[in-house]
């Protein structure tokens, strides 16, 4: 089962999750929310649309907009709205 590891915790575990171009997007049900702060970052995808951003929180360590999703994805991307994927740093198993 894929989980999102960072800084010796589990940020996210599931066997639903979506890979597209190579990143893992897990199920909002997935995410271990107490690790989560939303971010004032945004940034745009030319064919998946408006990402927004988390800052991730461990022990007291931030992992700033180490995590996106898109909350209101474009057609072409529906199937992963509110779905989370990770990077700097955040490691992704199984």
């Amino acid at each position: 089962m894929p989980k999102a590891i960072w800084n010796g915790a589990v940020l996210a575990e599931s066997d639903e999750t979506i890979v597209i171009e190579g990143n893992h997007y897990f199920p909002p049900t997935a995410i271990h929310t107490e690790h989560f702060k939303p971010s004032p970052t945004h940034t745009v995808c030319g064919w998946k649309g408006l990402a927004s951003y988390y800052t991730i929180e461990v022990d007291g360590k931030q992992n700033p907009d180490a995590a996106w999703f898109y909350p209101e994805p474009k057609k072409a991307a529906k199937e992963i709205g509110g779905y989370v994927a990770f990077w700097k740093g955040v490691k992704v198993e199984g």
